[in-house]
C-alpha cells in the first residue's frame, strides 16, 4: 500500500473535543488494532509511512496512527520540543482513550511508539485494560509506578540504546526490576546506539540495528495477535 491508503479519521474524546488520526484498514474485517504513536516531531509523513509499512507486514491488522499534537507538526527540533512540552497528560490520555474506543469493545489492541511515542505507547497500553495484547516501546520513558505496571494485561517489548543519555541504561535497569516486581513479562533489546537510532532522518540512525529491532517488533506483534 502507499501513503494514500492511510485515511484520515476523527473521533470524539472524553474531554469534549475531537481528535484526528490516520487509519490503514485491514484488507478484510478484523478485530485486531495496532495503535501507532509518533515521536516528538508529531504525526508527519514518516510516521504515516511507518503505519502503512506495519500494516503491509502484519496483514490482517487495522493500524491507527494517533495525533497527540492535534494537527501540529514540528519541523525543527526547537518547535518539536515546544509541542512536546505543551502536550498535557490529560489531552494525550483523552486522545489514546478515544482511539481505544474507536477500535471498539471487541478489539484486540497493541501499541507501538518511538521516543515520546515510546512513553505514550506504554501509557496507552496501561489505558487499554483487558483488550491489550502487547506493547512495543522504543526508547521511551518507562512507567515508574510498580502499582501501575501491575495493571498491564500483556507483555512488553522494550527497545533501548545503551548510548542514550536521556533514557539511559540505569533507567532501563530499573524498569526491568520494576516489571519483575510487578510480575509482568518484559523482553528487552538493548543496542549499542543512541536515542532515536531507528529513525532514518536522525543523525544517530543505525540501519543494521534499526532493521533488526524492526524485525523483532513485527514478530512480537504477530505472536501476540495469535
Amino acid at each position: 500500500l502507499s501513503l494514500h491508503d492511510a485515511l484520515p479519521i476523527s473521533y470524539k474524546t472524553a474531554d469534549g473535543k475531537t481528535s484526528s488520526a490516520y487509519e490503514v484498514k485491514a484488507e478484510k474485517a478484523s478485530d485486531k488494532y495496532l495503535i501507532v504513536v509518533h515521536e516528538f516531531w508529531g504525526l508527519n509523513d514518516y510516521i504515516k509511512r511507518e503505519a502503512v509499512n506495519l500494516h503491509d507486514e502484519l496483514g490482517d491488522v487495522n493500524v491507527i496512527a494517533v495525533d497527540l499534537y492535534d494537527g501540529k507538526i514540528g519541523t525543527v527540533a526547537d518547535s518539536a520540543m515546544k509541542l512536546m512540552k505543551a502536550l498535557t497528560d490529560d489531552r494525550a490520555k483523552a486522545i489514546l482513550n478515544g482511539a481505544i474506543s474507536y477500535a471498539g469493545k471487541k478489539a484486540k489492541i497493541q501499541t507501538i511508539g518511538w521516543c515520546m511515542g515510546g512513553t505514550w505507547s506504554l501509557q496507552g497500553s496501561l489505558l487499554t485494560g483487558k483488550q491489550l495484547k502487547g506493547c512495543v516501546m522504543y526508547y521511551g520513558m518507562p512507567e515508574k509506578s510498580v502499582d501501575k505496571l501491575k495493571t498491564l494485561n500483556a507483555p512488553v517489548l522494550g527497545i533501548f540504546g545503551n548510548k542514550d543519555k536521556y533514557i539511559n541504561p540505569d533507567i532501563v535497569n530499573q524498569f526491568e526490576k520494576d516489571m519483575k516486581t510487578a510480575g509482568k513479562q518484559l523482553t528487552l533489546k538493548r543496542y549499542d546506539a543512541d536515542h532515536g537510532f531507528a529513525n532514518p532522518s536522525n543523525p544517530k540512525y543505525e540501519k543494521t540495528m534499526a532493521d533488526e529491532a524492526h524485525g523483532i517488533a513485527v514478530q512480537f506483534i504477530k505472536t501476540n495477535f495469535k
